[in-house]
């Protein structure tokens, strides 16, 4: 007699095994760094590990979360407080600031990097990359608290699995994101982590640019720009539809722009190959890799994505229209998977855009133009913006002021 699995529950513990499969193979593989280590007699890379002892580091993984982190250090240099950045980039804008007492400093990348990650003597460590003591970031003896950020006003749980299960607080850009934390949280049996809504340093820097670019925009060339921003990975639009849907949006005659997302060339390499050779440049046709996503989304007139968080950046930042395409999405990588309820996230794609089915590609053309002329989703769009994005134009100032604060606290405490 065999035991009934509900589709639901069985696709959950299938993520559970690939997930703690994962996780093993990371710890198997550490294992395997240390003992190689012992067998070359126990020499450290002294540039890769810092003996210093710090108050505040930031860590990102990558140059494209500047636009997240710029405004924090700028905010630190304001108030005259010693901040470390630590970035994985070795061309990240960061190290070519001028600051007093900002630091910043490229710490390398793959195994040098961690190991000094893993290594740091810190109080307080902020960063928007998840995984903290799941795969190669390791939670260091020497940190005495670690600050989640999320770098757009979306997702919570949209991360790989347990992604951010072992930080110690979350800054959120609004409440509506609190639930689901706290139902991962339950489900999982570990202990609630410190929250505080501070709203997004990364909205509130694309309005501050996009206040600016009206000042000087050139004037709009008649012409209709449709840009393409999916996610990555196997549920994409790249991936469900890739040439299809190239070739539709090519023939509508619009200005076509391509922006994959930058993990696509990393993990679909080959998909990117061929697209790229499949649909060269030409003059209404562009492929576009810029680490700021800013221009491209200014000179364009419609998104079409998949379930990316560009999509809100560009409903919030433009208050214009979005298309999302229906690829069927599969939740069983994500911490989205846990939850017993849709996702935020998706629940409300409907009521700021329209959905985009694969037997409506061969009228994508008038599908474009219609959603270009519907004005009956903007009210809903501005509704949604005053829930997911708190404290518009302050999220930096109230970043510091929850890190110079949990200092405080930690001194109190003796930490």
């Amino acid at each position: 007699m065999f035991a009934y699995i509900d589709p639901g529950t069985g696709s959950m513990l299938f993520t559970v095994i690939i997930g703690l499969a994962t996780a093993a193979f990371f710890a198997i593989k550490g294992l395997f760094v240390k003992f190689s280590f012992l067998l070359k007699g126990g020499k450290i890379d002294k540039n890769s590990i810092d003996s210093n002892k710090h108050e505040f580091v930031i860590f990102s993984d990558s140059k494209r979360y500047w636009n997240v982190f710029k405004p924090i250090c700028d905010e630190f240099e304001k108030r005259k407080v010693g901040l470390e950045y630590w970035t994985m980039s070795e061309d990240d804008p960061a190290l070519s600031e001028k600051y007093s007492y900002v630091h910043c400093l490229y710490i390398g990348n793959a195994n040098s990097a961690f190991a000094k990650l893993n290594t740091m003597n810190a109080d307080i460590c902020l960063s928007t990359t998840p995984g903290l003591d799941v795969y190669q970031w390791k939670r260091s003896k020497n940190v005495k608290h670690y600050v989640h950020i999320t770098h757009d006003v979306c997702a919570i749980t949209a991360y790989r699995m347990f992604g951010v299960d072992f930080y110690d607080s979350i800054l959120l850009p609004g409440e509506m994101l609190i639930s689901e934390l706290r139902a991962i949280e339950k489900l999982r049996g570990i202990p609630e982590k410190q929250v505080a809504v501070v709203g997004s340093v990364y909205m509130d820097g694309l309005k501050k640019q996009y206040g600016e670019y009206l000042k000087t925009a050139p004037q709009k060339k008649n012409e209709i720009t449709v840009l393409v921003a999916p996610s990555w990975g196997v549920s994409s639009i790249l991936n469900r539809f890739g040439s299809r849907l190239l070739k539709a949006l090519k023939e509508t005659g619009y200005n076509i722009i391509v922006r994959p997302h930058p993990q696509s060339f990393t993990s679909d390499p080959q998909l990117m190959e061929n697209l790229m050779k499949e649909f060269p440049e030409s003059d209404s046709f562009h492929w576009n890799r810029d680490n700021d996503n800013f221009a491209v989304m200014a000179k364009s007139d419609i998104l079409i994505s998949d379930f990316s968080g560009i999509i809100f950046d560009f409903v919030f930042t433009f208050g214009r229209p979005v298309i999302y395409a229906d690829t069927n999405l599969d939740l069983s990588p994500y911490d989205d998977a846990w939850l017993k309820e849709e996702p935020w996230r998706l629940k409300i794609l409907p009521e700021i855009g329209r959905q985009l089915k694969e037997s409506e590609f061969d009228n994508l053309k008038s599908f474009i133009k219609n959603m270009l002329e519907d004005k009956s989703y903007e009210e809903k769009r501005n509704e949604i913006m005053d829930t997911a994005w708190k404290h518009r134009g302050e999220s930096a100032c109230l970043v510091t002021d929850y890190m110079l604060n949990k200092k405080k606290e930690l001194d109190k405490e003796g930490k």
